[in-house]
C-alpha cells in the first residue's frame, strides 16, 4: 500500500547506492570497531545498574569512568574494574556505588579479574537489565495490540523547561489527538558530557532528559493511553556526547522513538566525528534490542543548504545512515529516516518537487516508518500564509504514505507554541488526514512529468555523491563539507579527547548481551 514504483526509478541506480553507502559505512565500522568511548563505558555501568550522584551533583557513572582514566586504563573497558571493587569488597552494587559518591570506596587498587570472571561477576546485574528491556518491549507490543496502530502517526513537541508542566502539555496534545509526544530537551544538553539527574524544573528552551524525567513522562503518557483507548509514545534525544547513556535510559523507561542520527551531532553540534560514529553505534545496537524506532536527521541539512539544490544530499544521507543502522543490528521497520518539506513555497512547481522527493523516499525505503517535518524555513509572522504552508504539508504526507508526521504550528516563527496553536495543528492535520485518507491508492504520476523528472534526477546526483565519498571516506567528506554546507574537523570537535583504543583484552559484557539478545530475536 502506498508503496509501488509510481517514479519508475531505476532499481539498478538505488542498488548501486546501498553498495555505495555500505562501503562507506564499512569504512568506518572499522574505526569504531577497534575504540570505545568515555560515554559508552558510562552506558555500560547504566546497564548495570549503576546510578546516583555525589554531593556536587556529579554522577556516580561519570566518576568511575573518570577515576580509571586517571589511574588505571580505561582501554580494557570499565567491566573489569567494576567486577574487580564488587569481587574485593564484598558490597551490593547499591552500596558500591554509594562509596564512589561519597569517596569512601575506589574502583582502583583490586586485583583485576579474567574475562570470565568479570562476566560471571556482572551477569546478574546485566540479565536484571536487560529483563527490563525485554519486558518493556513486550508491553509496548501489548498496547499496540489493544489499542491498535495508526498511520501516520500525528507527532507533536513539548517544551517547557518543566517536566511537570510538560505532562500537562502532552496529555493536553495526546487529547487533541496526537500520537506521538516528543520532549524537546534544554538547549546545549547535547554539549554535556554527563547526564542530568532527578526530576528537573528549570531547562531553557526545553527539559533536561533524564531518566527521572523519563519516567514520569512514561507513566503519565501511559495513564492517558489507558483513558484514550490509544498508545500514546513517547521520544527524547539519544544525541550529544551522552548518546549511548540516553539510549540505555530509554531503553530502561521504554520510550518509543529516540533522535539518533550518525552525523546530527557532528555536523549541527560540532562534536568530534570519531566519538560520534562510535556512540551511534552503540546507541543504535541497544535500541534496536529495545524495539525503539530511531529518528534520523536529514531534515537539519534544509535549513542550511537550499532545498532544491542540495536535495541529493538528504537522500545520500538516508542511505548512509540506513547502512549504519543495519550494521548496528536495527531492522528496517525501526528506522524512521527523517526528510522535509523545506522549498521555498514561491519556487514554480515546488510542491511537485517536494512531491517528488516524499514519494521517493518511501518508494526506496519502503519498510521504513518515515519521519516527515514540515515547513519551517519559510514561515513567516504571517500566522495565515503559515497555516496554509502546514496544510499544503500535511497533504503531501498523505499524498506519499508517510509514517512519522511531525506538525508544525502556525506560530512556529513567532513564538513557543501555545496549547490553543498545537490544537489547531492536530485538527488540520486530522482533517486533511480524513479528507484525503485513500489518495496515496487513488494517483499516478504523468510517465515523464515533472515529478518524475525530478526524482530521478535527485536520485541520479545522490548516487553521483556516494560514489565520490565511497572514493575517498566519510571522514573526508565531512571535513569538506558536502552536507549541509558545514564543514567539520577529523579531529576536532568536542568530546575528541573522550575517544580510547581498546585494550586487546577489552571486555565490554553488555555489548555481548546485545548481540545475544539480538541473535535470538
Amino acid at each position: 500500500m502506498h508503496r509501488m514504483n509510481k517514479l519508475d526509478l531505476d532499481q539498478a541506480r538505488i542498488a548501486e547506492c546501498r553498495g555505495y553507502a555500505a562501503r562507506i559505512a564499512g569504512g568506518v565500522q572499522s574505526y569504531i570497531d577497534r575504540h570505545t568511548t568515555v560515554t559508552v563505558e558510562r552506558s555500560v555501568l547504566r546497564l548495570c545498574g549503576v546510578d546516583g550522584v555525589d554531593r556536587f551533583d556529579v554522577p556516580v557513572p561519570n566518576l568511575m569512568v573518570d577515576e580509571v582514566r586517571r589511574g588505571g586504563d580505561l582501554s580494557r573497558g570499565i567491566s573489569v574494574y567494576l567486577a574487580a571493587a564488587l569481587k574485593a569488597t564484598g558490597l551490593s552494587l547499591d552500596a558500591l556505588s554509594a562509596g564512589v559518591a561519597d569517596g569512601s570506596v575506589s574502583l582502583l587498587g583490586h586485583p583485576l579479574p579474567d574475562a570470565d570472571e568479570a562476566r560471571a561477576i556482572l551477569k546478574p546485574l546485566l540479565d536484571a537489565s536487560f529483563e527490563r528491556i525485554r519486558k518493556n518491549r513486550a508491553d509496548r507490543e501489548n498496547y499496540l495490540d489493544r489499542f491498535g496502530r495508526r498511520e501516520p502517526e500525528i507527532y507533536v513537541i513539548v517544551a517547557t523547561g518543566n517536566i511537570h508542566e510538560d505532562v500537562v502539555q502532552a496529555q493536553a496534545a495526546a487529547d487533541a489527538g496526537a500520537d506521538v509526544i516528543a520532549v524537546i530537551r534544554s538547549t546545549g544538553q547535547s554539549l554535556l558530557d554527563y547526564v542530568p539527574y532527578g526530576a528537573t524544573t528549570e531547562g531553557f528552551g526545553g527539559t533536561y532528559a533524564t531518566q527521572e524525567n523519563f519516567r514520569i513522562m512514561r507513566r503519565a503518557l501511559d495513564e492517558t493511553s489507558e483513558r484514550l483507548g490509544r498508545y500514546v509514545k513517547l521520544v527524547n534525544y539519544a544525541s550529544g556526547l551522552c548518546m549511548p547513556e540516553i539510549a540505555a535510559m530509554g531503553a530502561l523507561e521504554r520510550l518509543d522513538m529516540m533522535l539518533n542520527d550518525s552525523m546530527y551531532g557532528i555536523i549541527f553540534r560540532d562534536i568530534n566525528m570519531r566519538r560520534t560514529f562510535v556512540d551511534q553505534y552503540f546507541s543504535r545496537s541497544l535500541n534496536a534490542v529495545a524495539g525503539i524506532t530511531i529518528n534520523t536527521g536529514e531534515d537539519n541539512y534544509l535549513t542550511t543548504a537550499d532545498a532544491v539544490e542540495n536535495a541529493h544530499t538528504v537522500l545520500a544521507s538516508q542511505f548512509i545512515n540506513e547502512a549504519f543502522a543495519l550494521t548496528a543490528g536495527l531492522p528496517a521497520r525501526q528506522m524512521g529516516l527523517g526528510h522535509a518539506f523545506e522549498i521555498d513555497p514561491m519556487v514554480e512547481n515546488g510542491f511537485l518537487y517536494e512531491i517528488a522527493q516524499a514519494q521517493m523516499a518511501r518508494e526506496i525505503f519502503p519498510e521504513a516508518p518515515l519521519k516527515y517535518m514540515p515547513p519551517t524555513k519559510h514561515s513567516t509572522g504571517n500566522i495565515f500564509h503559515t497555516q496554509a504552508q502546514d496544510t499544503l504539508f500535511n497533504t503531501a504526507v498523505m499524498m506519499t504514505g508517510q509514517s512519522i508526521h511531525l506538525l508544525a504550528m502556525m506560530t512556529e516563527a513567532i513564538h513557543t507554541p501555545f496549547l490553543s496553536d498545537r490544537h489547531l495543528a492536530i485538527k488540520n492535520a486530522r482533517m486533511v488526514q480524513t479528507t484525503m485518507r485513500g489518495i496515496a491508492d487513488e494517483i499516478q504520476f504523468t510517465p515523464g512529468g515533472i515529478v518524475q523528472q525530478r526524482a530521478q534526477h535527485v536520485l541520479s546526483r545522490a548516487e553521483e555523491l556516494l560514489s565520490a565519498i565511497a572514493q575517498g571516506s566519510l571522514f573526508e567528506a565531512l571535513e569538506q563539507g558536502v552536507f549541509a554546507d558545514v564543514k567539520r574537523a577529523q579531529d576536532g570537535g568536542k568530546g575528541a579527547e573522550g575517544v580510547v583504543e581498546k585494550h586487546a583484552e577489552y571486555l565490554n559484557p553488555a555489548m555481548e548481551k546485545i548481540e545475544e539478545v539480538r541473535q535470538h530475536d
